[in-house]
């Protein structure tokens, strides 16, 4: 029997010939490879062939063999000469000519790793979407039409706006914007008309994809079709990098989208534009947990370019620019705000609890239910319930403590009236619930959510058509008619002509948050929520139900949120917490955390707080915070970096998530 013929193996369709000649002009590429080892954050260098030569340009995503297998990475330039000792590979292939990380969102994307302990692989990662071969193989088409400058009583309202817009289309303008209720958007659309009839770009980041909408009509309006893009989660891959070559291309100049928008490659940037910055969708959840705010500071920054930080409701980093003169304020005139903004008050005040003693301790006290009943009579009405859901909190009616599941300890929450108590945890329906520590089987409600308030409302004002926005339902518009419009704070619609009032309950429950932000938070949703209302001139009016002495609650009644963030910078410098000082809170297993720490080279004014347990995290772990004054925080940064390089390197077990300046420190 003859031997069977020894079988080869194939090879690879992406083998390179035996001899590769390397390009005569700048051979080296220095490459950013798409892997996430601190220990490996650095370019390396690659040699380039001369059939690459003309693609292989910076900023073009390639392939390259790395630790013996195939990675992405991006080309950041071209050099003649490598410090590296030993031979060079040269690089597997290009992906396509398309420069999609410009120059300087690749210096900007360096600094933030470096800013927030992370790495290059993770920054590009949020600037530049996957390749999609059929949108680079399309065109794009530049629009036709010439634009105009807006007219200077654009921002009318504004002390200094319109000086704003010809300083925005001459130079370079910072400012802190406190917006007035109305129509925003199209406020920001003038500015940015201003600078790109000026022949620069300018980039626009809102919170969510119902600002996208509102921000891409008011473009539409202000600049004419084919102007600008919008850039969402919701849009497909290939639609979503055809625009983004729209803008890497210079075929348009402008881009609207969500936090990911801050890093779009428009060309010639000259504004950058974030709509109410204290918001949290606007931080990135991913490493290395950036803010869209600071990153859009950095750019601004580095480019030249204007920047408006804008809302109705002004951050303690917002003040905290100001303060350092950095950005100066644009605030609105004495006429725009008596004319445009509601009345507002508080419940529980002097006159209200001589009238009715049960006032303060009222859901609905005689000042919001009269309020409400009055302005529907005019149109819709707005009622901001901090919880969504049914009664997401049961407690013992006796005893008054929190009611647990058997099963697994997690909290009991009812998802209607007839329905038996649910775990939020596991499921399981607690039909024959009893304290075990009074023995009570009654429960109680200790938060009451937006469905039971919608319910209940229905029979207080009978007749009234009920609406609800929040969680998976969420109304973009509503219309002029009567109505009562129950929603979450965030997921309030727009009703058009504006709400005859707005009842912002359960004020205890937000202010009462266990956590740094609670106050300023609160500030801002309510703001928001008021600027939904017609303006007192029109009889639009605000009830806040929560006692008037507080200090967000005052910086409501008087519309004041600058003067509110400057009190809160003042308790946040005493304090060293950001944005006065720099903190890091350091997230994992007790052991790795420690090693880090051990490991890691602090300043000499760091300051370490903690282990405590870690909310929301592994069962287990622990966080500890680091503090250190505003002028250490590179060093502190540049340290943890380090020493997370050095875990990674020796491959240690167990990781430490390492986040700078975190939002929530609760």
């Amino acid at each position: 029997m003859p031997p069977k013929p020894t079988s080869r193996a194939k090879p690879a369709k992406s083998a390179k010939p035996a001899m590769q000649r390397r390009a005569e002009v700048l051979p080296i590429a220095r490459v950013s490879v798409d892997v996430s080892l601190p220990h490996l954050d650095r370019s390396f260098d690659y040699l380039v062939s001369q059939d690459q030569d003309a693609a292989a340009q910076p900023g073009v995503r390639v392939r390259v063999r790395f630790a013996g297998a195939l990675v992405g990475g991006f080309i950041l330039e071209r050099v003649a000469s490598s410090d590296h000792e030993g031979p060079l590979s040269f690089l597997e292939r290009v992906l396509g000519a398309e420069p999609v990380l410009l120059p300087d969102v690749a210096a900007v994307a360096r600094e933030v790793a470096d800013r927030w302990a992370g790495s290059l692989a993770d920054v590009t990662r949020l600037a530049v979407p996957p390749r999609h071969a059929t949108a680079e193989r399309a065109k794009s088409k530049p629009p036709e039409a010439v634009l105009t400058p807006p007219p200077p009583s654009a921002l009318g309202r504004y002390a200094g706006g319109p000086d704003l817009l010809r300083e925005l289309s001459q130079g370079t303008a910072r400012r802190v914007w406190t917006a007035l209720p109305g129509e925003w958007p199209a406020e920001i659309a003038s500015t940015a008309a201003a600078v790109l009839a000026a022949g620069r770009g300018v980039v626009i980041v809102v919170p969510d994809a119902r600002d996208v909408a509102r921000m891409d009509r008011a473009l539409s309006v202000a600049l004419g079709s084919g102007h600008h893009v919008a850039l969402t989660a919701e849009l497909g891959p290939e639609e979503r990098y055809g625009r983004f070559l729209a803008l890497s291309r210079g075929a348009v100049r402008a881009v609207v989208g969500t936090r990911a928008a801050v890093w779009a490659p428009v060309q010639d940037l000259g504004l950058i534009v974030i709509w109410d910055d204290g918001d949290d969708l606007l931080a990135e959840p991913r490493a290395p947990y950036c803010h869209a705010r600071d990153v859009a500071v950095l750019r601004a920054h580095r480019a030249g370019a204007s920047l408006l930080l804008a809302g109705h409701a002004v951050t303690a980093e917002g003040a905290q620019l100001l303060a350092t003169g950095w950005a100066s304020e644009l605030s609105p005139t004495a006429p725009a705000r008596t004319r445009d903004l509601p009345a507002v008050r508080a419940s529980g005040g002097d006159e209200e609890l001589a009238d009715d003693e049960a006032a303060r301790a009222a859901r609905l006290p005689t000042i919001a239910w009269r309020a409400a009943k009055d302005a529907l009579q005019s149109g819709p009405v707005l009622f901001q319930v901090p919880r969504q859901g049914y009664v997401p909190a049961l407690a013992c009616a006796k005893c008054r403590r929190s009611a647990q599941c058997k099963n697994c300890a997690g909290p009991l929450a009812r998802t209607a009236d007839d329905a038996p108590p649910l775990c939020r945890w596991c499921g399981v329906a607690a039909t024959a619930w009893r304290c075990p520590h009074c023995a009570s089987l009654t429960l109680r409600a200790v938060v009451v959510g937006a469905r039971r308030t919608a319910e209940e409302l229905g029979r207080v004002y009978p007749g009234i058509p009920v609406k609800t926005s929040g969680g998976g339902k969420v109304l973009a518009r509503v219309g002029d008619t009567p109505a009562l419009v129950v929603a979450t704070p965030g997921a309030e619609p727009v009703a058009d002509g504006g709400y005859a009032a707005a009842i912002l309950l359960d004020g205890w429950l937000m202010l009462s948050r266990p956590d740094l932000r609670a106050g300023e938070e609160s500030l801002r949703r309510w703001l928001n929520a008021a600027s939904l209302v017609r303006g007192s001139g029109d009889g639009g009016r605000v009830v806040v139900v929560a006692p008037g002495e507080l200090r967000p609650v005052q910086a409501l009644l008087r519309w004041q949120p600058r003067w509110h963030a400057e009190r809160e910078l003042e308790d946040r410098r005493a304090l060293h917490l950001p944005p006065a000082g720099r903190m890091a809170a350091l997230t994992g297993s007790p052991d790795a955390v420690a090693e880090l720490l051990a490991a890691a080279s602090l300043p000499p004014a760091a300051e370490v707080l903690g282990p405590v347990p870690a909310v929301e995290a592994d069962p287990g772990d622990e966080r500890v915070l680091v503090r250190v004054p505003r002028v250490r925080g590179q060093e502190l940064a540049s340290a943890l970096k380090a020493a997370q390089a050095t875990r990674s390197a020796r491959k240690a077990p167990g990781s430490v998530r390492v986040e700078m300046d975190p939002v929530a420190l609760g």
